[in-house]
């Protein structure tokens, strides 16, 4: 990848030029670095005018000097602030690290509400800083490009960013997401399918990298497992067939008495098949029961909201209102014996809620202005599991919302939490602090943004910190008497 100087007035900047992606994109480089448009940027090397579509028959090397011509847009005044608002602006934005904005680059939200909502995973983050992906193929291509992506949003400089360089490499691996429409302007995506697919090639490409301080790779994060029991009905003495499956995503399927996410992810874990029957020799039918019998630290949950409407051949939208939770509690849906493993931890964060609702009363007879400590954070992991979820308990990190009446249109956005009640909307570069209240209020029911992709993170418990300085003092005290 040649490094350039591109020289735009009195000004001289020095790019990184990557030559498979097309110019545009170096120009969209450029207006983050310049502010110039663009459309609206000459490019002039060695005479020749650099177009949009391709380098070809453009000689680039190594410190080659090119000339950019062409005006930034007008920066519009900031507003002159009191002291008491620059005060709050300046303590809102240390509390506040908002989440950077992504331009929408023609029906593009459905990729960007899908990079907010892998960003808030720093497991992943993390191992793709890692990753070196020597091999030269679209995959590794695409891997790259997601890193430098993440970078820049991790930098939150400028307050914006054009995510053009994800975007070619997420049409080049997936074509299906290139479509453009009668007039040639791109088309509306499914933000699931980008979800999904998206995180597939990614956990694939880096699924040999470990997190730092964990003995196991990204992979098994995401990874669940179902087992799987097939009772023949119509021949009990046929033996149960068992089996295990692996799973990435979770699907809330919306029937009508659907009303909470935890009653529709329970809609198809027993169904009536029909299927061979050694015994009967003869298809026969069979009750399918699914239960989970490995829980990932992350989980993802797809509202199954869109259904092909023939007459109209279009993916029509279920607007029903299903509520949906902050923590989200899967134990009902956990084989006997991983319901037994996670006992002892969920014990652990009645104890935590306790110990709070102790720290609180404390808090209000002494000094209400007492910071409080929520104590030594424990492990979310089996110890012989790492990278599984040891509670069955879930706190939701993001929300892809849809509003429009089918998949192929209308809008997505991401709602991502910050910090304890504190959210951000991010309706592509517009960025705004909400709350989880407001959060909550996105379950559906009209044309409203309406929950479409709920992801999920481990919920953190705490031993309280009198309980650990005790522990600790136990085990000095133990030490010296040993010594």
């Amino acid at each position: 990848m040649p490094t350039l100087n591109v020289k735009w007035g009195r000004e001289k900047y020095t790019v990184d030029a990557n030559t498979e992606d097309p110019p545009f994109v170096f120009k969209s480089q450029l207006f983050a670095l310049t502010g110039v448009q663009p459309d609206r940027q000459k490019l002039v090397i060695k005479g020749k005018i650099l177009p949009d579509e391709s380098w070809e028959g453009i000689a680039i090397a190594e410190g080659l000097t090119i000339m950019m011509m062409g005006s930034a847009d007008a920066i519009p005044q900031a507003p002159v602030l009191t002291s008491e608002d620059q005060s709050g602006q300046g303590q809102k934005a240390k509390e506040l690290p908002m989440p950077l904005g992504l331009k929408n680059l023609g029906n593009t939200c459905y990729m960007n509400s899908v990079l907010q909502s892998l960003q808030t995973i720093p497991e992943l983050s993390e191992c793709l800083e890692k990753y070196s992906g020597a091999d030269d193929n679209q995959s590794t291509r695409l891997l790259k490009s997601l890193r430098e992506t993440f970078r820049f949003m991790q930098n939150k400089n400028p307050s914006s960013l054009i995510p053009m360089s994800i975007l070619f490499n997420l049409h080049a691996q997936f074509p299906q997401f290139a479509t453009v429409g009668e007039r040639g302007e791109p088309q509306q995506q499914d933000a699931n399918e980008c979800f999904t697919e998206l995180l597939r090639v990614v956990l694939s490409g880096i699924k040999g990298i470990k997190p730092t301080g964990w003995d196991a790779s990204i992979e098994s994060f995401f990874r669940g497992k179902y087992s799987v029991e097939l009772k023949n009905m119509e021949n009990p003495d046929e033996p149960a067939q068992n089996s295990h499956e692996d799973f990435y995503q979770l699907s809330c399927f919306l029937s009508q008495e659907v009303k909470y996410v935890q009653t529709g992810l329970k809609e198809k874990l027993t169904e009536e098949i029909e299927k061979h029957s050694p015994s009967l020799d003869r298809n026969a039918k069979y009750q399918k029961k699914i239960t989970i019998d490995r829980l990932p630290a992350y989980v993802s949950v797809q509202m199954v909201r869109f259904f092909y409407k023939e007459n109209v051949g279009t993916n029509a939208k279920i607007l029903k209102d299903v509520k949906f939770p902050l923590v989200l509690d899967l134990h009902d849906l956990c084989t006997p014996k991983l319901q037994e493993r996670c006992r002892p931890h969920r014990d652990a964060f009645k104890a935590d809620e306790d110990a709070k609702l102790e720290r609180l009363r404390r808090k209000k007879l002494e000094d209400p202005a007492t910071r409080e400590d929520d104590g030594e954070p424990l492990p979310f992991s089996f110890e012989d599991d790492p990278g599984s979820n040891n509670s069955a308990f879930y706190e939701l990190q993001a929300v892809i919302t849809h509003k429009g009446r089918s998949s192929d249109s209308g809008h997505y956005v991401a709602w991502v939490r910050i910090k304890g009640d504190k959210w951000a909307m991010c309706d592509d570069d517009e960025v705004h602090e909400i709350t989880s209240q407001e959060v909550l209020k996105l379950s559906g029911g009209g044309d409203w943004h309406t929950a479409y992709v709920l992801l999920y993170g481990p919920r953190i418990c705490h031993k309280d910190k009198a309980e650990a300085e005790e522990n600790v003092e136990a085990q000095n005290v133990a030490t010296t008497m040993e010594s």
